[in-house]
């Protein structure tokens, strides 16, 4: 009996998968397929697309996939910390590209950039975050800070640290930011009434807030675009 009928049916498909990879074939691989990729070297003797697969179907696809906390995917039967690395290893990669696209950049210039920034950092999160960008004259963005973690109201959020955050950096304008887990980027009425706070106390010391964006999942709410700014 020949060597190669003796080896596991999926040597030859890990060795196709590479090649195809080699050949700039990307763009006709099946998400299932690009997940084995990271699976191979996480599990180096197994069939590992049926976990590929039930990893999307667990997860709903790869957005949620790749925001997962390691712990549930943990649960899966067959995944390793080894793959959890390289999926967050990715995942921080992906984030890294985006940031990049609007730092050093006028942020209302790029705006559908800000827009794939914060989908990706986001929109997969299973607690809200209230961020707030913050921005110079010129709009470009000086930094990207996490203010609360937990249900956004005036009690988690308090408009005079993100004031004193804002003279830290000597910051012209603000964009705040942070997401719905429920799915839905309408705001609340605690929404609207914290956003109305902040800005009444920037306004006071000469700091626009340029925005609110509501993530929720792939989708966005901008109070500017609905007239609430």
């Amino acid at each position: 009996m020949q060597d190669n009928q003796l080896q596991p049916h999926y040597i030859g498909h890990r060795s196709r998968l590479r090649q195809k990879v080699l050949d700039h074939q990307l763009d006709s691989f099946a998400d299932y397929e690009l997940l084995e990729l990271l699976l191979f070297t996480a599990i180096p003797r197994r069939d590992v697309k049926p976990i590929a697969k039930k990893l999307l179907n667990q997860f709903g696809g790869l957005s949620n996939l790749i925001n997962t906390d390691k712990d549930k995917l943990l649960l899966i039967e067959g995944i390793n910390k080894n793959f959890c690395t390289n999926l967050y290893v990715v995942r921080e990669l992906l984030n890294r590209v985006l940031k990049q696209k609007i730092v050093n950049n006028n942020i209302i210039g790029c705006w559908s950039d800000l827009l794939d920034y914060l989908k990706s950092t986001m929109g997969s999160l299973k607690i809200e975050q209230f961020k707030v960008l913050f921005l110079n004259k010129k709009n470009i963005l000086i930094a990207d800070e996490l203010m609360s973690v937990g249900t956004i109201d005036q009690a988690a959020v308090y408009p005079r640290e993100i004031i004193k955050r804002a003279l830290f950096h000597e910051a012209g304008a603000i964009i705040l930011t942070h997401n719905h887990p429920s799915g839905s980027p309408t705001p609340s009425k605690s929404d609207l009434e914290l956003t109305k706070k902040i800005v009444e106390v920037c306004s006071a010391v000469s700091i626009s807030v340029h925005d609110h964006v509501i993530i929720a999942g792939g989708e966005y709410y901008s109070f500017k675009s609905n007239l609430l700014l």
